[in-house]
């Protein structure tokens, strides 16, 4: 298996490096346009904000990943860059890791769901620009496959490994409903963002975000369907929320225990939940002494962070069982486009055919005959079988490209349908 690799990512590379390498959508299409029939005959390309990785089957036999990897950076205009943030995978190893991003045991956070819908999301975008072909688009289908059985068959990626997804699961618990109830994010920054996409996500009622700078809180709260609160006067609305997720970056408390203790005179002490995820902590934790405040920091919602990552940690074994199950399901179909086993399958496949037809007509012919019917059928599937058990033999001795021969392979046992009977017969 020819399948090549050439990744940079989280565990190679710092932030700025990575940066300097992604690919928006526009770039790769652009980019796949550039290395197909170039340097790859296939393949695909996945750019995130953790990983730059490319994959494929080389156009011809003076390309390897070394290729790829020198090309990526001349078309980032980084020819100065550090080798050394780079891996490189070939054959097998190279369909391990991708099976591996695609369940999540290779993310930055274990089990994130997140890249297994962005591996999709490349797939399609190879399948749109025809980059996929007949052998990669098997591979892909089973590092699909991996990564749907690694979420529903492990738990993987149970429970939160954010801190703002901890903090919306914790809302969640406390309020149960949330479609009824209203929450306000203080901090448009990546942290208050992060959150604010969980409440939506879990279907909060009203949100409302409020930042220092207006315009930062005005784009987060058109992208997320909420409303504007100026900074300057916030706290005269927090009566109104249910929910307070505070993510500044300011130096001090911006929420006092006296501030809470007005809202909660307005609120007529109706529940409020206060989530701090700020550092250093924006609410006053003087807070949680007060009833029917439910007050937690970063500190506690990190605890809940680290159990749910050892969780998940306990459970990569069980993704890696599936993981190897699945490639050794598609090495053992790779395996069985060889030439020796496709002409014996053929000539099972024929025979069996033959067989059949024969036992259910061999009434109509005397005892005398029924040998004679036998040679006879059996004669003639041999003829129909000479040419093309000629042909793959000779295909096979000229050929240089395994690849290439596996899918003139493939054409001969999909025309025959000999692996659409084969999955049949194992049902």
């Amino acid at each position: 298996m020819n399948l090549i690799s050439v990744c940079i990512n989280h565990h190679t590379a710092p932030v700025d490096a990575r940066e300097s390498l992604f690919l928006q959508e526009e770039e790769i299409r652009n980019f796949i346009g550039e290395i197909k029939g170039r340097f790859l005959a296939e393949g695909l390309v996945i750019s995130t904000c953790n990983r730059t990785e490319i994959y494929g089957l080389p156009s011809n036999h003076n390309i390897n990943s070394q290729s790829i990897q020198n090309f990526l950076l001349q078309y980032k205009d980084r020819q100065t860059f550090n080798g050394e943030y780079f891996q490189h995978f070939f054959s097998r190893p190279a369909i391990e890791h991708l099976f591996s991003v695609a369940a999540g045991i290779d993310s930055l956070l274990i089990g994130d769901n997140q890249i297994f819908k962005q591996v999709k999301e490349s797939i399609e975008i190879s399948e749109e620009t025809h980059f996929t072909g007949f052998l990669t688009r098997r591979i892909f289908d089973a590092a699909i496959k991996a990564g749907k059985r690694a979420i529903s068959e492990t738990e993987i990626s149970e429970g939160a490994v954010t801190v703002s997804y901890a903090a919306v699961q914790l809302i969640e618990k406390i309020l149960s409903a949330l479609g009824k109830k209203s929450a306000l994010v203080i901090g448009a920054g990546e942290t208050g963002e992060i959150a604010a996409k969980h409440l939506v996500e879990r279907g909060i009622g009203k949100l409302a975000i409020t930042n220092r700078t207006n315009e930062r809180a005005e784009r987060l709260a058109q992208k997320l369907n909420g409303r504007v609160i100026p900074f300057t006067n916030f706290k005269d609305s927090l009566h109104e929320y249910d929910v307070v997720i505070s993510a500044t970056s300011a130096d001090n408390l911006i929420i006092t225990r006296k501030d809470i203790e007005t809202v909660m005179r307005k609120r007529n002490n109706a529940s409020l939940v206060l989530m701090d995820i700020a550092v250093p902590r924006d609410i006053d934790p003087a807070t949680s002494g007060l009833d029917y405040v439910f007050y937690h920091d970063i500190d506690s919602l990190n605890i809940i962070v680290e159990q749910n990552l050892e969780k998940r940690k306990k459970e990569i074994p069980k993704v890696k069982a599936i993981i190897e199950e699945e490639i050794n399901n598609f090495l053992n179909w790779y395996n069985s486009l060889e030439v020796a086993p496709t002409i014996k399958t053929l000539r099972d496949h024929f025979e069996a055919i033959r067989h059949e037809e024969v036992e259910k007509n061999v009434n109509k012919f005397s005892k005398e005959d029924r040998e004679k019917l036998d040679i006879v059928t059996k004669r003639i599937i041999n003829k129909i079988l000479h040419y093309p058990t000629v042909e793959l033999k000779k295909n096979n001795e000229i050929n240089p490209s395994p690849d290439e021969s596996a899918m003139r392979i493939s054409i001969i046992r999909e025309l025959f349908g000999i692996d659409k009977n084969e999955k049949e017969e194992r049902k």
